[in-house]
């Protein structure tokens, strides 16, 4: 018999092969258009802006479009003295066009985080070059300030002319480019920001520890008592996401002042004199009880949710084979209850890493976190590209240290019940 009368058809006379593969191709589409709403949710509220800051955070084209004459006229410099009369007079050019456009105060802004002082000798520039002659207009420019007379900053304009750089990223970790385009080091009295990371990963560290030690006890309790109590312990652990994260907070700042209810109850049991009071307000220890109690919860759940699915029996049968409570919980009890200490370490520690507002509110000077620099920024300064791109240093840092999690314990690992 042939091939062809060796195929079995359908009743519709398709043969039997080519009919399967046309269902699963529907089944694929549907299943697809079944996801695609959240696919689409994903990329218009994560990739979409990730993608802008990560643009944002490197785009410097904006002194680039505003001095066109003068970065063609800078090509053939070298940077090592003043420029030379072609610039001085490309620059002009380029600055009253920017005037005439309502536009050079932008520039001003801009170059002035490259130097300081450049917003300044641009402003007197504006009000003076109303009244230059025609030609000799490098002579012309270096009378107006003595900044003028100093390479640094054309040299600061020059390092603008690249369309993309790096520059802010240098930034966040205390670095820079300097006249040569070398990465060098800011002086160390003005490195802050490397301050500010490591007290980030120290207090996102310590506060899930802290939520760690609280959280396995009460999460036991949860799970071995009976159902009336655990319930309305359960009812304790949700009762603060009931409540405004800001009025949580603010309350903090009520219980921990000199003269709050902790320092009275302090000086009433006689730990510290009335007129020793410690201060736990504005500095790192009211970041760390503060921001331990508002997750905690997140600590619990995930504890709660494993612990409630080991039997009991598994204690009863270590103790039964001659460990005692201590040893029989260590062999037994502790190693099941991993998955669910994985889970609520690295939730707390991916919340705790980007928290904003308690530090704001009672951390002070001392407990100032990455997050408030980068709030900083997009409000005080408008500094938009430095915000994104400590956002996505921020951001890449949570992935590494997902990234060791799974490498050490294995996501797999993490259970949430």
């Amino acid at each position: 018999m042939s091939s062809e009368t060796q195929k079995i058809l359908t009743t519709d006379g398709i043969p039997l092969e080519v009919s399967l593969k046309k269902a699963e191709k529907k089944n694929k589409i549907k299943a697809f258009l079944l996801v695609a709403p959240l696919l689409l949710f994903i990329i218009i509220t994560y990739i979409f802006p990730i993608g802008e800051m990560f643009t944002r955070s490197i785009d410097d084209r904006m002194v680039t479009n505003m001095l066109p004459k003068t970065f063609k006229a800078m090509e053939t410099w070298d940077g090592k003295e003043l420029p030379p009369e072609e610039v001085f007079a490309a620059f002009l050019s380029d600055y009253r066009a920017l005037a005439e456009k309502k536009e050079h105060g932008k520039l001003g802004q801009r170059l002035n985080k490259e130097k300081n002082g450049f917003n300044t000798i641009l402003k007197k520039l504006w009000r003076k070059m109303k009244n230059f002659e025609e030609g000799n207009a490098k002579e012309q420019i270096m009378e107006i300030h003595k900044r003028f007379r100093d390479v640094k900053y054309w040299q600061a304009i020059k390092r603008t002319a690249p369309p993309y750089t790096m520059a802010k990223y240098l930034k966040g970790m205390d670095m820079y480019y300097d006249e040569d385009g070398k990465v060098v080091q800011v002086e160390e009295d003005r490195r802050i920001h490397r301050i500010l990371w490591l007290r980030t990963l120290e207090v996102a560290f310590f506060v899930t520890i802290f939520c760690f030690l609280m959280g396995y006890p009460i999460a036991h309790l949860l799970a071995t008592l009976p159902m009336k109590y655990s319930n309305l312990l359960m009812i304790c652990v949700l009762l603060p996401f009931w409540t405004s994260l800001l009025v949580r907070t603010a309350s903090w700042m009520i219980l921990l002042q000199q003269q709050g209810i902790v320092n009275d109850f302090f000086v009433w049991i006689g730990l510290v004199g009335d007129d020793n009071r410690p201060e736990m307000m504005y500095n790192k220890t009211g970041t760390y009880v503060a921001m331990t109690q508002i997750l905690l919860p997140f600590m619990v759940l995930p504890l709660y949710s494993v612990m409630k699915t080991i039997s009991p029996s598994l204690m009863r049968a270590g103790k039964s084979l001659g460990g005692t409570p201590f040893v029989a919980f260590w062999k037994v009890y502790f190693p099941l209850t991993i998955p669910g200490i994985g889970a609520g370490c690295l939730l707390v520690f991916i919340l705790a890493i980007g928290y904003y507002i308690t530090p704001a509110l009672v951390g002070g000077a001392s407990g100032t976190l990455i997050s408030n620099q980068i709030a900083y920024h997009m409000k005080a300064t408008l500094d938009w590209s430095f915000a994104s791109a400590m956002g996505l240093m921020l951001l890449t840092g949570v992935l590494v240290v997902y990234w060791i999690y799974n490498k050490l314990v294995g996501i797999d690992n993490i259970k949430l019940g």
